[in-house]
């Protein structure tokens, strides 16, 4: 480790549906301005940025962040599928931990379409064949969306070996739309209850309609810096990033598993080296925003996290352990099937609410007693990213 890496300004937009929200650059640039604006600092510090985004053209960031400024900066883009914006914080905070730059600017926006998300180019390898091929190996290919399928499959699997009751995956859902009420940058504000949930369209067993994240459009965007330049600009306590790391997927994604294959293996070894690196264990969390683009893959998650024990998922949710007045608060933003999934802009909207959630400025959704935030970040193809924030 390096030196120590921190967040002192984050911003966000409210998201909103495809067709409803403002141009890709103008949504990145109003939640760069509320960054710069947290962190106390003009545009003239920033020494780089990070520009996550995943459909559009090469060289939106730039186009982005020109709204802010034109100092000749570095601008990088990212790219790299639902993991995009923690993608696009880990280069920046290693930038700062390696003494490249002192302080630099994370962005990350989408602009997407309406309907599921497919593929853009049918004249190439598809990067999700190896995926794919599990898929259709192990369940087959109907005409539902294929992530549906995909983390439907993995939902099956698990209901398969547990005997967990379809409503489960419903109660995490409900418990989305709960926390996002409380959220006005969320994209569902209002609640649904289990019944309402079941009885949505199904989409792919287990799954209905309402246990599928959005497409949504937004932006999100933080500021990083290191220790030397948040004392001179007036931080004395900021968020900074205890322990971060990144895996892709290892042998094990490609065999007979759909848990393994929607990336379990991936985010139970980025969770257990960052727990490692920070030296602390899931029984000191408070605070989590987790990557539930499906109900399912949150079930998974509490146990890829070490939140409970493998097969004890359903038990945690009835037991509330994943609310308020539980051992958790997973989500308080609503997450991806509340507060909406621009893909590029997630990674960084989970860290806002995070740095939100340990300064204890998150209104009403705000965790009693919040010191330490665990992120998880999920791509298929693959990469997940897991972060550990703290507040001395």
């Amino acid at each position: 480790m390096g030196r120590r890496v921190n967040v002192i300004g984050v911003g966000m937009i409210k998201f909103s549906k495809p067709g409803a929200s403002e141009e890709y650059n103008v949504m990145a640039a109003k939640a760069g301005r509320a960054a710069l604006e947290d962190a106390k600092v003009p545009f003239d510090a920033i020494e780089q940025a990070y520009a996550g985004y995943v459909y559009g053209d090469s060289t939106c960031g730039q186009r982005a962040v020109y709204e802010l400024g034109l100092t000749g900066i570095p601008v990088f883009n990212v790219n790299n599928n639902c993991s995009t914006g923690s993608t696009a914080l880990m280069l920046g905070k290693q930038a700062i931990e390696g003494g490249i730059a002192e302080c630099v600017l994370v962005v990350g926006f989408e602009q997407m379409e309406k309907g599921a998300l497919g593929s853009k180019y049918n004249d190439r390898t598809n990067p999700l064949e190896k995926h794919a091929s599990v898929m259709n190996n192990v369940q087959g290919f109907n005409q539902a969306p294929p992530a549906a399928q995909m983390f439907g499959g993995a939902g099956r699997e698990y209901r398969w070996r547990y005997g967990t009751k379809r409503e489960t995956f419903a109660k995490v859902s409900e418990k989305a739309r709960k926390h996002a009420s409380q959220n006005p940058l969320a994209i569902f504000n209002e609640r649904l209850s289990v019944d309402e949930i079941m009885a949505a369209q199904e989409v792919f067993d287990p799954l209905t309609r309402y246990q599928c994240c959005p497409p949504t459009c937004g932006a999100a965007a933080a500021v990083l810096c290191s220790d030397d330049f948040a004392k001179k600009h007036g931080h004395e306590r900021p968020v900074y990033i205890a322990a971060q790391t990144m895996t892709t997927d290892y042998a094990s994604s490609f065999g007979d598993s759909m848990i393994k294959m929607v990336g379990y293996d991936m985010a139970k070894r980025a969770a257990d080296q960052v727990y490692k690196q920070a030296g602390v264990g899931p029984e000191d969390v408070q605070v989590i925003e987790l990557h539930d683009c499906f109900t399912t893959n949150e079930v998974l998650t509490y146990e890829a996290l070490g939140l409970c024990k493998e097969g004890e998922a359903e038990k945690f949710i009835w037991e509330g352990q994943n609310t308020y007045g539980g051992k958790y608060v997973t989500n308080p933003s609503g997450g991806l099937l509340s507060k909406g999934h621009p893909l590029g802009a997630t990674g960084v909207a989970q860290c806002a609410e995070l740095v939100w959630q340990l300064r204890g400025q998150a209104d009403t959704r705000q965790v009693q007693g919040a010191k330490i935030g665990l992120q998880h970040n999920l791509g298929l193809g693959g990469a997940c990213v897991v972060t550990m924030y703290r507040r001395d």
